[in-house]
């Protein structure tokens, strides 16, 4: 999350604030607002990022390693915050995956949308602005296969995917479907094609 700042400290607190309210537990709990990863090996991946940002100098506001109070079997980790990050850092430049957030500095919109493109990866991004067409003019030039402006809901018809090494192809809308068809090119001689009397292609 790229921060300008001027707002860092706020932002940076209420983020801190949001995930140590998070109740993690059960899924099938109501009470509940995130469960397990899914798998021992995603698990430990994201604590090795968790313990790499750690490493790399970015300072935990919020969750990190500890189990206490989580369930005693499962896949559980708590929402974390990571301050004091740059985009050198792993934590920043690659996908976790996890509940893991990494906070970034920037100081004018150029130098953001620099940050924000300076990736391997490009899956989803996400602009917030108070004047709605700036957020637009901002979200065109990140460089993700999905951008949310101002908290955009989710919409089943557009086409989600990703650019670069992140999200190949696309799911969803028209273009998902496609992903599912096959081409056929039938060539002719130059100047020969049915509509000027050729023969019919072969059934």
């Amino acid at each position: 999350m790229l921060v300008h700042r001027s707002r860092y400290d706020e932002a940076v607190d209420l983020a801190a604030e949001y995930a140590g309210q998070r109740i993690v537990g059960d899924p099938r709990d109501p009470a509940s607002d995130l469960g397990p990863l899914v798998s021992a090996a995603t698990y430990e991946r994201v604590r090795g990022y968790i313990e790499l940002g750690e490493r790399e100098g970015a300072r935990v506001v919020a969750g990190g390693l500890n189990r206490d109070g989580l369930p005693a079997t499962g896949y559980y980790v708590r929402p974390t915050v990571f301050a004091d990050a740059n985009n050198d850092m792993r934590i920043a430049r690659e996908e976790i995956f996890g509940p893991v957030l990494t906070v970034i500095r920037y100081d004018t919109e150029e130098q953001a949308i620099a940050i924000a493109n300076d990736s391997p990866y490009g899956l989803h991004g996400a602009v917030w602005a108070g004047d709605l067409d700036h957020a637009v003019a901002v979200a065109r030039r990140i460089k993700t296969g999905r951008v949310d402006v101002n908290g955009g809901e989710l919409n089943l018809v557009a086409p989600f995917g990703g650019f670069k090494q992140s999200g190949n192809g696309r799911e969803l809308g028209v273009h998902g479907l496609q992903d599912f068809t096959e081409l056929k090119a039938v060539q002719f001689p130059a100047g020969v094609s049915p509509a000027s009397g050729g023969s019919s292609p072969a059934r």
